[in-house]
Formats: structure tokens, C-alpha cells, sequence
């Protein structure tokens, strides 16, 4: 069984790791900072951690202007209110002047499976993505994580990062993040998977599944939804001719609609599994969302049969 780590943790790991090499570099939270492991940054000084307080609004601001001034700040919260709280600031403040100001949108998707659907960020992707010269990161596992913060912090722009509540498993090693990556974790020639986040490691488990019916799916991780990777995702699609794209946020404007607005033209079978244009609910735990919504291994591997 693969180790399992938290991406919460390792994002506080990161910050103190890049922070220690670079001073410019700075944390802020909006009363969260022991949720997000924002906080962590503090062992090498109260001056790198500014608590703002339940303030998302003002917390972009504080940082487009802590960026003028020359740091490079990280902002946190639940990804639900770093972006849709704080998207007018964000837009107009960050985006418009281009500043190297980092968002970690934590605990997104399904995740925060007992604070229900006014926690549940399922269409952060979507908000983030519309927004011009923002960059958009979704990590894998905790490893991946850390390339990531490093490489947001070095990118000259904004950047956002969704990070899930829930511990994910371990598929990844500690490496440099390029933006723009593409990973294969299983290659395939039936069928390609193209997914994200946890549903990496649902959609790695349908392949299993499948695989004992002698089909054999191919696993992509799409860590960078903006810039969107279009070439390779052609280049990868045009292999097997039948694509599911699987995702733990609203089917509008997520990774869905970036996969297929890339494939648009190519004549292929695609099938898209994710939040049907709803809000999410409360549950005793994680993996019975995913059961009510229809996004565990078992349900990715019936829908992927029928594309072959």
C-alpha cells in the first residue's frame, strides 16, 4: 500500500524550506493558519507570518501591496473563500498590475466533507482560470507539492494552488516542478485517463480494475490546468482515440473543459466524469461523497469500459 501524506502539511513544509533560502519570502492567513500549515513559516520568524484575520478581501490587498514592496507573499485560506471572497481583489489588484503573489486555495474539492457545500470549493479551478496571467497548479501528492511552491515563488506572476484537505497517496518523487508538466503514471493502449488531484489515484485503481478485464487505461496527472498543456494533451489523446477525464470539481470550466477545448477538432470518444453543476453536502466522510457523486474507482472503471 502506497504511504500516505498530507499536501496541507507538506505546503507548510515548503513555505519554510523555500522561506529559509529566500527572506522576500512571506505567508499571510485569514485566521486558518494552523488549517492550511501556513503558519509553519513562523519557526523562522513572527516577522515572515502576518495573520490578517477572517479578512479574505484584505488579505489580497496586503499582499499586492507587500509584492510592491519587493516580498513574495503566499496567501491562504479554504479555497471556497481565497478565491471566491477575494476575487474582486484578486482580479484587480493582483491580476491586472501581473504580481508575483501565490494563493493556496486548501481544503478544495469534496474534501472538507463535514462543513458541507459553504466549505466545499468545486469551482476554484474555474474562478481562477478565467482570471489573465494567473497561473493554475494542482498537485498530485505532497511531494509534488513542494516543486510546486518553489516554482510558484520563482514564476514572475500570480499563481493559485489547490490543495485538498484529505491525505493523498504518495506517487511521486521529490523533484523540480516545471510548470506546464504533464505526468504519465501508467501507460495504456485502450484508453486515456486524464485527471488530477485524488482522482489520480481513483483513476489509477479503474485502470487496476480494468486491466483484469484486459483492458489497459493509460493514467495522465494534468498539474497545470493554466498555461494548459495542449500540445502534449493531443500528442497523449491521439494514442488510443478514447479519453474519460475525471475531476473532483463542477464539470463546467474545470479540468473537463480545458481537456476538451485542447482536443477540439481530433476525432475521438470522450466521456467526462465530475460534479454534475452542483453544490457539494455534508457526510461522515470523504469516500461516501465520492460514492453519492459517483467518483470512486469502481464507478471510473464502469464508465471507461463503455468508451472501448
Amino acid at each position: 500500500m502506497a504511504e500516505m501524506a498530507s499536501l496541507r502539511e507538506a505546503y507548510g513544509k515548503a513555505l519554510v524550506r523555500i522561506g529559509s533560502k529566500n527572506k522576500d519570502i512571506v505567508a499571510l492567513d485569514a485566521d486558518l493558519g494552523k488549517s492550511t500549515f501556513s503558519r509553519a513559516i513562523e519557526e523562522l520568524g513572527e516577522e515572515r507570518f502576518v495573520e490578517v484575520g477572517i479578512a479574505e478581501q484584505n488579505m489580497a490587498a496586503v499582499s499586492a501591496g507587500m509584492a510592491i514592496a519587493g516580498k513574495i507573499p503566499f496567501f491562504s485560506s479554504f479555497a471556497v473563500f481565497s478565491t471566491g471572497r477575494a476575487y474582486d481583489q484578486i482580479r484587480s489588484s493582483i491580476c491586472i498590475p501581473g504580481f508575483n503573489v501565490n494563493i493556496c486555495g486548501s481544503s478544495a474539492g469534496l474534501s472538507d466533507y463535514g462543513d458541507g457545500k459553504t466549505h466545499q470549493a468545486l469551482d476554484d479551478i474555474a474562478i481562477m482560470q478565467v482570471l489573465p496571467n494567473m497561473t493554475v497548479l494542482v498537485p498530485a501528492d505532497a511531494n509534488q507539492v513542494d516543486g510546486m511552491v518553489e516554482a510558484m515563488a520563482n514564476h514572475p506572476g500570480p499563481c493559485y494552488i489547490r490543495i485538498p484537505r484529505n491525505e493523498l497517496p504518495v506517487i511521486t518523487e521529490k523533484a523540480p516542478y516545471t510548470i506546464g508538466q504533464v505526468d504519465t503514471f501508467r501507460t495504456g493502449k485502450d484508453l486515456t485517463i486524464f485527471s488530477m488531484s485524488g482522482m489520480i489515484h481513483n483513476s489509477l485503481e479503474a485502470a487496476e480494475i480494468l486491466a483484469k478485464e484486459g483492458i489497459e487505461a493509460e493514467v495522465v496527472s494534468l498539474g497545470t490546468i493554466k498555461p494548459f498543456p495542449t500540445e502534449k494533451v493531443r500528442e497523449i489523446a491521439a494514442k488510443t482515440g478514447k479519453i474519460m477525464i475525471v475531476e473532483e470539481h463542477n464539470v463546467i470550466n474545470g479540468l473537463g473543459s480545458s481537456v476538451k477545448s485542447a482536443l477540439a477538432g481530433m476525432a475521438l470518444k470522450i466521456d467526462h466524469m465530475g460534479m454534475q453543476d452542483s453544490f457539494g453536502q455534508s457526510a461522515e466522510s470523504y469516500e461516501l461523497l465520492l460514492e453519492y457523486y459517483g467518483l470512486t474507482a469502481k464507478d471510473i472503471a464502469e464508465r471507461a469500459k463503455k468508451l472501448v
